[in-house]
């Protein structure tokens, strides 16, 4: 079958439909400058479809190492973010050795759930604990974006009654803390240096107590 033809799962194109129908209900390009979309938007484009296939990249049979979604949501907030994801899931099949089956899949499933599920567990943040700095930056960056991706991962497997074997549970809490780790310091970086490159963050509202 052509690399371009669809051949996908039920589940992973209506998740994407509906998605995408209710980032572009949002419509985020209102929000947009003058100057263009975020470049971690753009840059976005170019890193994560290389994350996504490392595997195939490398010949080795391992889960991705990074999904970058949870990062994406707190740079550029959510409907940009599944957005993004388009793209992403285009260069990965045009660029790379994904076909569009496996491409739709990881934009589902390294995209699209992981960013929908940081963006809740951001909002139960900023709802039920304190609005501090120190909270935004370890609950809703560290341990967020880990959570983020392993109930995106461990659900995935679910649904396509993928065997739950221990090797896959451990590679699974591994990338969830390498996912933590990554996202994490790079937020704790933007936050003390460059805030404005985050969207989910003000210093009116975290720095105000």
């Amino acid at each position: 079958m052509p690399r371009w033809v669809v051949d996908v799962a039920p589940v992973d194109l209506v998740i994407a439909a509906a998605a995408l129908a209710a980032a572009i209900v949002r419509r985020p390009w209102r929000a947009l400058h003058r100057a263009g979309p975020p470049w971690s938007w753009v840059l976005a484009w170019a890193l994560l479809p290389l994350l996504w296939s490392i595997d195939r990249q490398l010949g080795v049979a391992a889960l991705p190492a990074l999904s970058g979604a949870a990062l994406l949501v707190l740079m550029t907030g959510w409907p940009l973010a599944v957005l993004a994801c388009v793209p992403m899931g285009v260069i990965a099949v045009l660029g790379g050795p994904l076909d569009a089956h496996d491409a739709l899949h990881r934009a589902v499933w390294l995209g699209i759930v992981p960013a929908t599920l940081a963006c809740a567990i951001g909002g139960a943040v900023r709802r039920w604990l304190p609005l501090h700095v120190g909270v935004y930056v370890f609950a809703g960056g560290f341990i967020g974006s880990g959570v983020a991706v392993w109930l995106a991962g461990t659900l995935g497997a679910a649904l396509a009654a993928a065997p739950a074997t221990a090797d896959a549970n451990v590679a699974r809490v591994m990338m969830s803390l390498g996912e933590a780790a990554v996202t994490g310091a790079v937020v704790t970086l933007l936050v003390a240096h460059r805030p404005e490159a985050l969207a989910s963050y003000s210093d009116r509202v975290y720095l105000a107590r």
